[in-house]
């Protein structure tokens, strides 16, 4: 019997799961107390992972229509040998994409994104990232599991408990 190959191809998206989105610029009226912005934060990520990173600052660029970004850097500390790494990154109109591999288990990381825009604007935000050993976390007792004994987990890798 002889069988023909099909070529396969590769639609890639980024993942909303790991999506962060600039605040927008709103004006404040006077007088008015605002609470503290909240720090920015992704979902724990496993040491074994390499996984895609989104930041996206369509927000603060309400009313520029065209502006996207023009050039990116990123910085992440701590940065010693064996901590969590940029493996590559892109730009996506108004989205800088990460690709993060990598990190010491139990670990906290700042992840620092300074973006320039093709207008000349430039911001820079700093996202927590933890690293935590997630395939190793035994699944509580109260965890949903499949038939076969495996616990079901949320997009961050927790398991889902019947709690």
């Amino acid at each position: 019997m002889s069988g023909t190959t099909t070529p396969t191809s590769y639609v890639w998206q980024v993942s909303s799961a790991r999506l962060i989105e600039i605040d927008g610029f709103i004006p404040t009226p006077r007088g008015l107390a605002l609470l503290p912005p909240q720090p920015l934060t992704w979902p724990e990520k496993d040491p074994g992972d390499t996984l895609d990173y989104v930041f996206d600052i369509a927000p603060a660029l309400t009313g520029n229509p065209g502006d996207t970004i023009a050039s990116l850097t990123v910085a992440i500390t701590p940065d010693n040998p064996g901590d969590l790494a940029l493996a590559s990154s892109a730009i996506d109109g108004t989205r800088a994409v990460l690709w993060l591999t990598g990190g010491q288990s139990g670990t906290n990381y700042t992840v620092t994104i300074g973006v320039t825009t093709a207008c000349g604007r430039s911001l820079a935000r700093s996202i927590a990232l933890q690293v935590v050993a997630l395939a190793s976390v035994p699944a509580p007792p109260t965890a949903i599991t499949t038939l076969g004994g495996l616990p079901l987990t949320s997009p961050s890798g927790q398991p889902i408990t019947a709690d």
